[in-house]
């Protein structure tokens, strides 16, 4: 604010000295002048009057001549004054629209209305240093769950465009460089309510900046970040960042996954999924025959490291094998948008391709061409741009990658349901018989919709009610929550995912366990057996009812009416 009224009074020196100084000769001129004082007798003007006489003079022409009629000398000098202040206001004000328009002024104005507006959120809030395809999407996400964001980008347009977007909450942004550490202290870094810093940006040095940046102003934060090379995240991980998200491991991951447990990948696949949204199909790419990899750049050789382990024949195709290196199998020099290039790699044989360049043009040309010669292929391609959406969904393309929203989906499922991340890192482990089973008791729950997903902490905050009875020492098991508090002999249409209990986790807990302080449970159902669950864990007739078959009665009323019960019931003894 110092700095703002500092460089008003800067710019605005010279025409507020004019105008102090036409004032001054103005007025000292009147009391000078000889002429006529409210008697009509000779005299001079006072001050007073000079001051009101040239107050009013300046802005308007009306009032007339006060205290009484002017002199000729008095009315002459009245108009050159006239014109000195009117010129001397034309002034003034010009500057002062020049000032309203200086990008100085406008950038600090801007900063302080930003920082004002992130000093009032009263709520957690995360800060988000990059509002590209990843953070937009990110920050719809957590707006749509009631979470608090700050953005910083330094693209104008990606903050105008914020601005226009029909948020559920109210997102302060900032165009600002994202890379000085003044900047992150203004969108509320050091804050208590920051809990945590989201480094998105499409460059890696950015983010490893803020990443360090975070962790030495506000150790306590939680630190996520996009790196898409391993140098980098090596970095990131030597100072403790929380988390690293490099989009093509995580997809060659799930791709390889996919390959050896369909299954396993359709559980991820739905429980990922935004609630009520249709489950998508169970995608089972070829696990035997010959792969094709267009482009072995960094997508490119993510999928042939996991392809490669599994013993699956392999040929790649790429245009600058002098820059991006050569793999250790066949490789074909070309982009593979023609059809001599794909014919050479024996595309008539093979039983799935990967476009994976960083070029959609290319990507989309090389499946076209892929599908003419080859109508039974699997294709996966690499989506670079969200705007070229609706040409990839016209390709027809099996798996469809994109970095963005692959990051995106991440972070959303980390930050809203923590114990989601870590039950599919530990599913993954588990055969693919488990998670078909699995699949099948979901898609019974809730009808081939995509499932609610929620947890539940062992807790004052989240079960009241359950710790009030384990006080009395009563201590329900897990089956007890899954119970209907309408009708305790029904099951709600939920299941118990996972049990995290100190550092050890019980993935599909049995329903006899007995529930623990500091338990932490993960929950998918319908949205009604997620309210009813809530309703149990926190009002102590609801749980007595599930346990026991009845609730106990209290309150004033009961009480009077068992009072009066109890002497009615005594006289009615004594009368026998």
């Amino acid at each position: 604010m110092d700095s703002i009224f500092f460089m008003v009074l800067r710019r605005m020196r010279a025409p507020l000295l004019t105008l102090i100084l036409v004032y001054a000769v103005a007025i000292t001129g009147l009391v000078l002048i000889p002429g006529l004082d409210a008697g009509g007798a000779p005299g001079h003007m006072s001050f007073f009057h000079a001051f009101y006489f040239v107050s009013y003079m300046s802005t308007t022409i009306g009032f007339g001549e006060i205290p009484g009629e002017f002199s000729d000398a008095q009315r002459i000098w009245v108009v050159l004054c006239i014109y000195a202040t009117v010129v001397a206001w034309l002034y003034s004000i010009g500057s002062l629209i020049g000032l309203l328009q200086d990008k100085a002024l406008r950038r600090a104005m801007e900063e302080r209305r930003f920082e004002r507006r992130v000093r009032t959120i009263n709520d957690d809030f995360y800060l988000i240093c990059g509002y590209g395809q990843t953070g937009s999407g990110l920050v719809r996400a957590l707006t749509e769950r009631g979470q608090r964001a700050v953005v910083l980008d330094n693209n104008p347009d990606r903050i105008d465009l914020l601005k226009l977007e029909n948020l559920r909450e109210f997102v302060p942004a900032l165009r600002a460089d994202v890379r000085r550490p003044d900047n992150l202290l203004l969108a509320g870094l050091r804050s208590p309510r920051c809990a945590g810093v989201l480094a998105l940006t499409s460059n890696n040095e950015v983010n490893l900046r803020v990443a360090l940046a975070a962790k030495l102003m506000h150790p306590s934060a939680k630190v996520v970040c996009r790196s898409d090379s391993h140098d980098i995240e090596a970095n990131m991980a030597s100072f403790g960042t929380d988390h690293i998200y490099d989009p093509f491991d995580i997809f060659a991951l799930y791709f390889a996954t996919a390959l050896q447990a369909p299954c396993l990948t359709l559980l991820n696949d739905w429980l990922g999924e935004l609630r009520g949204s249709g489950l998508p199909e169970p995608i089972a790419p070829p696990a035997t025959g010959l792969w094709i990899i267009c482009g072995y750049g960094r997508f490119g050789k993510a999928l042939y490291a996991h392809l490669a382990d599994q013993d699956i024949e392999i040929i790649v195709i790429e245009a600058r094998p002098d820059r991006t290196g050569k793999p250790r199998g066949t490789l074909i020099e070309g982009r593979g948008t023609e059809a001599v290039t794909l014919e050479q790699a024996d595309i008539h044989r093979a039983v799935g391709l990967i476009a994976g360049t960083d070029n959609d043009a290319n990507n989309l040309s090389i499946v076209m061409t892929a599908l003419a010669l080859n109508p039974d292929l699997f294709t996966v391609v690499r989506e670079n741009e969200l705007i070229n959406a609706e040409l990839f969904d016209a390709v027809g393309a099996d798996i469809l990658m994109h970095p963005s929203s692959i990051v995106a989906h991440r972070i959303r499922m980390l930050l809203g349901t923590p114990l989601l991340a870590e039950f599919t890192n530990y599913a993954r482990y588990e055969d693919d018989a488990w998670a078909c089973e699995l699949v099948s008791r979901i898609a019974g729950l809730t009808q081939d919709r995509a499932p609610e997903i929620w947890e539940v902490r062992i807790d004052v905050e989240d079960a009241f009610a359950l710790k009030l009875m384990r006080h009395e020492g009563i201590v329900p098991t897990l089956g007890d929550l899954l119970r209907d508090p309408r009708r305790r002999d029904a099951t709600l249409p939920a299941i118990a995912l996972m049990r995290r209990r100190d550092n050890g986790r019980t993935l599909l807990p049995a329903a006899d366990e007995r529930l623990r302080d500091g338990d932490r449970l993960l929950f998918c159902g319908t949205m009604s057996a997620r309210s009813r669950m809530c309703w149990t864990l926190q009002n102590v007739h609801a749980l007595g009812y599930v346990l026991f078959g009845s609730s106990p009665r209290e309150g004033p009323v009961w009480d009077w009416i068992m009072r009066l019960w109890g002497t009615r019931g005594s006289s009615e003894v004594e009368d026998r």
